[in-house]
């Protein structure tokens, strides 16, 4: 780890971009900016594990490198309220201890969020508007309003004296948004004249050819499927997707139908929302005990799950073990959401016991119910058509959709193009792009109250237990080394019920054999642990090609040998 700080020569007046994370992945943006000294973080967001990681919740970017500069970093700007954006902030804040800046509702939302942490009172919030220019040291920072499916989200014009960069953040150009303004094509156009060193861009939706469709295009989606629906209408999004729960409820509302709110997230959601002037003519909600006092054809229930978590109110309704909502067969659920790679079978297992129970299920590939936030290639060239950038460094993707993004920058007559990965430190000088080191990055994750790293001795053990199962063997020694009983082996996960009582009776004798042949009268225990752990692990590997975790226990007792 010190040699890479240590090999990072980042002169005074150099203007670098640096990402800890979200390039070369969909998720957890932590991206770092340093003039003359200075350092600017732009988000601070999590992830989500896969199937190598048991027992994590949230994954969160290694923040070693600026905490070693943590004096120099002026404040953390947040471009809009999504997780992958802002969500490593409770649980990382107090290793930097910088103010927190962002726009109306990404703060509102934020100060709900550090409130059930009980982190809100110590963590300063600064609201910016668009459109106005604030000096953080030597940078200076513009807001640019863009459309998203959350509002107030915005785009970063970073000016220093040796060039300018739009950092884009999440954004796409929507005519009829339903929910705040279009992107302000305008001042992008203005801040093209001006001349643009770098655009610094989302590229989720490279790979997708034309534009993404409007939010006008799910609302009326969605206001056809409930107008069809003849029970019970339940319908699952992102909890931050304030866009979509607008056009959720306005569906409702156009086929008379009340609307029940079900998971904490979304409730804290709404409220944010309706802090900051948005959602404000929706109506009242029908709460969870009375939703089954109305009919089942005049409600909608909007819940979250929408990606097959298990704790979540959708897996719960679809097993029927939810506390007020019960689905009955003819009723409808909803997916009015994207999967997120890796999902998929999560998402799976909760649709078929859906559909097991004779729930109609919809989702996007059925109906337009959905509409993603991401510009797709027509709008990248549009953005480039208004910025006019140099340099061309796609981020917020993984390197298939940074690739993608790179080509058809290229293909816009962008001079240059740089695909980067976290820890890459880009300097922006002169015009051009150039990797001049790597800062040290990683993942982290909370456990037990703290952020430990997802590389830690506990996790590695635990991974190794989920796919290579334990064995633990007990031997009985005098004290002076005879072994004075057989020695005692179990296993769990290495093999079926079948196979273990053979393995079991073999590896008790492959122990017996290694301790009286090479044990010595004065091996103290950590030897004979070794010892017995190693033969172990030979003949589970020999018999099952797996590497399980072995627990050995020595007891010695006094006794010198056994009656015949």
């Amino acid at each position: 780890r010190d040699k890479f700080l240590m090999d990072m020569k980042i002169d005074s007046d150099d203007f670098v971009f640096l990402p800890l994370g979200g390039s070369g992945e969909i998720g957890m943006n932590a991206n770092l900016y340093h003039y003359k000294g200075r350092w600017l973080m732009v988000d601070l967001g999590i992830s989500f594990p896969d199937e190598s990681m048991p027992g994590v919740d949230v994954v969160l970017p290694d923040l070693r490198f600026i905490e070693a500069h943590k004096d120099k970093l002026e404040a953390i700007i947040l471009t809009h309220a999504h997780e992958d954006h802002f969500g490593a902030v409770p649980y990382l804040w107090k290793r930097l201890g910088v103010p927190v800046y962002g726009t109306a509702f990404t703060l509102a939302l934020l100060h709900r969020k550090l409130a059930e942490s009980r982190l809100d009172y110590k963590i300063p919030l600064h609201e910016l508007d668009f459109n106005i220019t604030y000096d953080f040291g030597p940078l200076s920072v513009e807001l640019v309003q863009l459309t998203h499916s959350v509002p107030d989200p915005a785009a970063l014009v970073l000016r220093s004296d040796k060039g300018t960069v739009l950092h884009t953040g999440d954004w796409k150009f929507d005519e009829t948004p339903m929910l705040g303004e279009d992107t302000d094509r305008e001042r992008l156009r203005q801040i093209g004249d001006e001349g643009v060193t770098a655009l610094i861009g989302d590229s989720t939706n490279a790979m997708v050819d034309g534009y993404t469709p409007s939010e006008a295009v799910a609302l009326q989606g969605l206001t056809d499927v409930i107008a069809e629906a003849e029970g019970l209408v339940a319908v699952t999004c992102f909890a931050s997707n304030v866009a979509r729960l607008g056009s959720i409820m306005t569906a409702a509302a156009a086929n008379n139908r009340s609307i029940c709110v079900v998971g904490r997230a979304l409730n804290r959601t709404i409220g944010a929302a309706r802090d900051t002037g948005y959602l404000a003519d929706i109506p009242d909600f029908v709460s969870e005990s009375e939703a089954s006092l109305i009919p089942r054809n005049h409600m909608v229930v909007i819940c979250t799950g929408s990606q097959g978590e298990t704790r979540a109110a959708m897996a719960k309704i679809a097993a029927g073990t939810h506390e007020s909502v019960e689905l009955q067969p003819g009723d409808t659920v909803i997916y009015s959401s994207r999967q997120i790679p890796g999902n998929e079978p999560a998402i799976t297992k909760v649709q078929d016991m859906l559909v097991r129970r004779g729930i109609h299920l919809i989702t996007d590939e059925d109906r337009p119910v959905h509409v993603s936030g991401h510009p797709a290639r027509d709008e990248l060239v549009e953005m480039y058509g208004l910025v006019r950038p140099q340099i061309a460094i796609p981020v917020h993707g993984t390197a298939r959709h940074l690739m993608a993004h790179a080509e058809l920058a290229n293909n816009c007559q962008v001079k240059q193009t740089l695909i980067p990965d976290n820890g890459a430190a880009i300097s922006l000088n002169s015009g051009t792009a150039d990797i001049i080191g790597y800062a040290p990055v990683g993942l982290l994750t909370p456990e037990g109250g703290e952020v430990v790293d997802l590389q830690s001795d506990h996790l590695r053990s635990r991974r190794r237990m989920l796919w290579n199962g334990t064995v633990t063997a007990t031997v009985v020694l005098s004290a002076v080394g005879e072994l004075l009983m057989a020695p005692q082996v179990s296993q769990t996960g290495l093999c079926p019920d079948h196979q273990s009582a053979d393995f079991i009776a073999d590896a008790g004798l492959a122990v017996e054999d290694v301790i009286c042949q090479q044990a010595a009268p004065g091996d103290n225990d950590g030897v004979i642990e070794e010892m017995v752990r190693r033969t172990v692990r030979q003949m589970a590997k020999g018999k099952f090609k797996l590497r399980p975790t072995v627990h050995v226990h020595v007891m010695r007792t006094d006794i010198t040998g056994v009656s015949a």
